[in-house]
């Protein structure tokens, strides 16, 4: 099965609102109905970037990908900004003491095999709202059935 985006976008979703206990919207501003936080500032938003993707090939069933996300965090002041993007970074690429990722990123069908950080643009300010841009990658691939 080739990699399907949505799919791992929501799950990406998901769990950044899960660790960061804020909500996440998807393309666009979280509703007052997303969980948990509604759309109370602070929050973020994911925005996928597109990616590459292989596979399958001839007699196997797995699909691999390369898929980049932003992720823009939402704050009424600059260091409350930057600390929903230290929380984000924290639940993409932080791991356990035991290893692996302290956050699990659990697309249905896939498995993500590896994570990174592609850039941070930082911080900017727009009419007294502050955000902190973040892009990253996940690799992605699918079990043969």
């Amino acid at each position: 099965m080739p990699v399907q985006g949505r799919v791992v976008s929501t799950a990406l979703r998901d769990a950044i609102a899960a660790a960061t206990g804020r909500s996440c919207g998807y393309g666009a501003p979280p509703t007052t109905a997303d969980k948990p936080s509604g759309n109370a500032i602070p929050y973020t938003v994911l925005y996928p970037l597109g990616g590459t993707t292989s596979g399958p090939p001839f007699g196997d069933q797995a699909g691999d990908g390369r898929l980049l996300y932003q992720v823009t965090s939402v704050a009424s002041t600059g260091e409350q900004a930057e600390w929903m993007a230290d929380k984000v970074r924290a639940a993409v690429l932080g791991t356990s003491p035991k290893g692996g990722f302290a956050t699990s990123i659990s697309p249905a069908g896939h498995t993500v095999v590896g994570r990174e950080i592609d850039k941070e643009d930082g911080q900017s300010v727009a009419n007294g709202v502050y955000s902190y841009i973040s892009r990253y990658l996940l690799h992605v691939t699918t079990p043969d059935s």
